[in-house]
C-alpha cells in the first residue's frame, strides 16, 4: 500500500516472514492467490483452507422491513457496504458513484461499519451535499444478517493494488450467503468466484463510472438482481460452507500432530 517506506524495516520483515515459513510444520492460507507467494519463500508444507461462511447467520426468509423502517428507507433500492472504512477500502470511489446516481431518487447507499477514514468520508459526502447515502455504526456479526436482508445489492471494494488480486475478502462470502447480488470492485481470484457463481457484476477497481454503471444495471432489472443473489447463495453453500472448511482445518491439525507428535 506504500504506507511502510523504511527499507530496513521492510527487509527485516521479509526476513522474518521467510524464517517463520521455513520453521513452520504447516502453513494454512485462506486464498489460492497466496500459494505462489509462500511457496517461493521456502514454506515446507502449505494447505489451502479458503474463507467460508456460516449460512445460518443469513436467513433468506427476512425482507429487512424492520431495518428499512428504522432508518426511513422504505421503497428504496438499497446498495449496502459493510465492514472497515479504511485506506484499503477505497470508499471515496463509492461516494463518487453515489454522486453520479443522485438523480435516481430511489437508489440509496448504506455504509455500515467504522474505521479511521470514516470521518473524512462523511465530510466528503457532506461537502457534495449527498442525500442518497447513510453512514451507520458497526453491527454485531450475529445481527448483520437481519440488516442485510434489507439490501438489494452489496458492494465489495478494495484499492486497485496488484496484491489485492490475491485475496478472498470474507465480506464477499457474507454477501453471497445473504443472497445479494454483488458489485465487485476487486480483481483477481475473488472475481473468478463471483463470475463462476454468476452472482454479481465486476467493476474496474478505482473506476467510479464503472461502479455507477453496475448499480444502474442492477437497479434497472430487479429480477436479474434477485436471481444473481440467489445463485450466490447456492454457490457459497456448495463451495464455501464453514462446516466443511472447519472439518478440513481439523484434519490438517490432526495430520500435523500425528507427524510431529
Amino acid at each position: 500500500m506504500g504506507v511502510l517506506k523504511n527499507k530496513i524495516i521492510i527487509r527485516l520483515s521479509q526476513g522474518l516472514e521467510k524464517f517463520l515459513y521455513r520453521r513452520a510444520d504447516a502453513l494454512v492460507v485462506n486464498s489460492p492467490g497466496f500459494l505462489d507467494h509462500v511457496n517461493q519463500r521456502g514454506v515446507r508444507s502449505v494447505f489451502l483452507v479458503p474463507n467460508s461462511v456460516d449460512t445460518a447467520m443469513f436467513p433468506l426468509a427476512g425482507n429487512g422491513s424492520a431495518f428499512r423502517s428504522q432508518h426511513q428507507l422504505q421503497g428504496k433500492f438499497l446498495v449496502f457496504y459493510t465492514g472497515a472504512h479504511g485506506m484499503s477500502n477505497d470508499l471515496p470511489v463509492v461516494i463518487e458513484a453515489a454522486e453520479q446516481l443522485k438523480q435516481i431518487e430511489d437508489i440509496h447507499f448504506v455504509l455500515i461499519g467504522d474505521g479511521k477514514e470514516k470521518a473524512a468520508l462523511m465530510e466528503l459526502a457532506h461537502r457534495k451535499n449527498l442525500k442518497n447515502i447513510s453512514f451507520l455504526p458497526p453491527i454485531e456479526k450475529k445481527e448483520i444478517g437481519q440488516a442485510m436482508a434489507a439490501a438489494d445489492c452489496c458492494i465489495a471494494i478494495l484499492k486497485p493494488i496488484e496484491l489485492y488480486k490475491t485475496t478472498y475478502p470474507n465480506k464477499v462470502f457474507d454477501y453471497m450467503a445473504a443472497g445479494k447480488a454483488i458489485v465487485l470492485v476487486i480483481d483477481g481470484v475473488i472475481r473468478k468466484v463471483v463470475e463462476d457463481a454468476d452472482c454479481g457484476i465486476f467493476a474496474q477497481p478505482g473506476n467510479a463510472d464503472a461502479v455507477a454503471q453496475a448499480i444502474r444495471s442492477l437497479h434497472a432489472s430487479p429480477s436479474k438482481c434477485k436471481e444473481m443473489g440467489l445463485r450466490g447463495r447456492v454457490y457459497v453453500e456448495q463451495h464455501f460452507n464453514r462446516q466443511k472448511t472447519a472439518a478440513q482445518l481439523l484434519e490438517i491439525f490432526q495430520k500435523v500432530v500425528r507427524e510431529n507428535g
